[in-house]
């Protein structure tokens, strides 16, 4: 199939191949930081819940190290908002790389013939009038 498209068409199906894959990344990504920031934000919230005079401990690698109430609150405000910077700018790119393959599309779309319904899946087998 792809070896009938002309070089122009063969390029921006591999474009196209390729904003796919980023797309995918940059969902793994976004998933894997909001997963993130609700932990995060579930910490925080649980530490609010805690006297402060409460003994603590963070995970530092395989280690537990001492930890006091403000320098542990401290460091999850930063954590989440961190993860939250990271997450709308993984939005935005993610937006960013859908717009740039739907525009890939209907470039690909136009060089192989319009808006015709066989769209990025191939050009359509009738190539000509007659046939034998």
């Amino acid at each position: 199939m792809q070896g009938n498209l002309p070089p122009e068409a063969q390029e921006k199906l591999e474009e196209l191949q390729d904003l796919q894959e980023t797309a995918q990344q940059v969902a793994t990504q976004k998933q894997q930081a909001e997963t993130q920031l609700a932990e995060a934000e579930s910490a925080l919230d649980a530490l609010e819940d805690i006297d402060e005079d409460t003994g603590m401990y963070r995970q530092v690698g395989e280690l537990l190290v001492e930890s006091d109430y403000d320098e542990a609150y401290d460091d999850l405000e930063e954590k989440v908002d961190n993860l939250e910077v990271r997450v709308e700018s993984l939005d935005k790119q993610e937006e960013r790389v859908q717009e740039q393959f739907e525009e890939l599309q209907q470039e690909l779309q136009q060089m192989l013939g319009g808006g015709g319904g066989g769209g990025a899946g191939g050009p359509s087998p009738n190539v000509g009038p007659g046939g034998d």
